[in-house]
Order: structure tokens, then C-alpha cells, then sequence
């Protein structure tokens, strides 16, 4: 995904989305220590999808203050 994509969606989608990827670079992690992997190039580009997914997450949680 790119970071123009992901700014689009809501906060809880960026949530979900979050998880989702956690969740196939795991898959693909546990593939790997089997040898069932094709394509390495993966679990880089999850790892990056990760990162983007966190740091557009978190600037969208200090952008809007929470009213307590």
C-alpha cells in the first residue's frame, strides 16, 4: 500500500489493516524457517507495509486530541 492510500482510510481501518499485515508476515516468517517461500522480497516489503501502517496511525492519533 502506498501512504497516500492509507491516509485515506479511517483510523480503524488503519487498525485493521494493521493486524491484517501483521498477521501474513507472520505466516510468511513461519513459511520461510520451512523452506516454502518463492518470494523473499515479501517480508520486506510487509515489514515497510508495517511501518507506514504504524507511522500514519500515529500521526493520525496526535493530530486529533482526545476530549476527556
Amino acid at each position: 500500500m502506498t501512504s497516500k492510500e492509507i491516509r485515506d482510510l479511517a483510523p480503524a481501518e488503519i487498525t485493521t489493516k494493521l493486524r491484517e499485515t501483521r498477521e501474513q508476515l507472520l505466516q510468511l516468517r513461519l513459511r520461510r524457517q520451512t523452506g516454502q517461500v518463492e518470494k523473499t522480497h515479501e517480508l520486506r516489503t510487509l515489514r515497510k507495509d508495517v511501518a507506514r501502517l504504524e507511522t500514519i496511525l500515529r500521526q493520525k492519533q496526535t493530530q486529533t486530541p482526545v476530549a476527556a
